[in-house]
């Protein structure tokens, strides 16, 4: 992925001088990546169950990873990693699902899983009418909940509408807990465009930017709105789609009720892009 702005001192995008020691997956349904191997240091992204990462370092239980499809790098449990793992065959279309032990939901979920995990699916089974997918690891996917992996959404503003009323949590980006710019890096993610994590990042690569008119009157659906640490989708009808740390969770609300709100705690706008 090139990275046109970026700065060598940038600690989430600069994996330093080694070259990676292997390439490993993710096998956890949620990671949380670090700026340093400690558990008391804040999350600044998160990576879910299928991701592929560029291992540089390993260290007391701790891995320093670069992510494929977004170069964000940081420290993540070792123990979230494997080097063992099958091309995905299928992705989580669903805000959030259940993997079960076998093709039954009578049966105690094993764990649950985030909109984009990716897996392999190596069978599947019919209970009581209602179809499973079998993983390569034994488990059990509703199959309705499932698309094949080289499938993608057509439009990210309604895979973010499907994330509505999921809660605000800073530096999540899965169907559990979202950030602002998480919203917009998954919703494209479904799509098949992989973009930068943070809204800084965001302003600066995405598409272009333009000029929305004195009344916003050009602003269009799919756009984005930039405030200094915040982004939001415009979703059309005079409506904005965003992780809102006022409400603290995903919301659709109007426009310009949200604009004027953040511009009394914080400012205005500072830039639009088209992506």
């Amino acid at each position: 992925m090139t990275l046109p702005f970026l700065d060598p001192k940038d600690r989430r995008l600069d994996p330093g001088p080694k070259a990676p020691l292997h390439r490993a997956i993710i096998a956890a349904p949620v990671c949380d990546m670090r700026r340093d191997p400690r558990l008391d240091c804040g999350v600044d992204t998160q990576l879910i169950t299928g991701d592929m990462v560029d291992v540089f370092e390993e260290s007391d239980g701790w891995a320093r990873v670069r992510a494929l499809h977004d170069g964000y790098c940081g420290w993540i449990p070792a123990a979230a990693i494997s080097k063992d793992g099958k091309t995905a065959t299928h992705v989580v279309m669903a805000q959030r699902t259940f993997v079960y032990p076998g093709p039954d939901l009578r049966f105690p979920a094993l764990t649950a899983l985030s909109l984009g995990s990716r897996v392999t699916i190596e069978g599947e089974a019919v209970t009581r009418g209602t179809r499973y997918l079998l993983t390569d690891g034994g488990g059990a996917i509703f199959a309705g909940h499932l698309r094949e992996a080289e499938r993608h959404d057509g439009d990210f503003v309604e895979v973010a509408r499907r994330l509505l009323g999921t809660p605000y949590l800073w530096g999540g980006n899965t169907g559990f807990g979202l950030d602002c710019s998480g919203l917009v890096q998954l919703s494209m993610r479904m799509c098949g465009r992989d973009v930068l994590r943070d809204s800084n990042m965001q302003a600066a690569t995405l598409g272009t930017g333009f000029d929305p008119g004195a009344g916003l009157e050009a602003l269009r659906r799919g756009d984005l709105v930039f405030w200094r640490g915040h982004v939001a989708i415009v979703e059309g009808d005079g409506h904005l789609l965003h992780a809102s740390g006022n409400s603290m969770q995903v919301v659709s609300e109007p426009l310009m009720v949200a604009i004027s709100r953040i511009a009394s705690l914080f400012e205005a706008p500072i830039g639009f892009r088209r992506p």
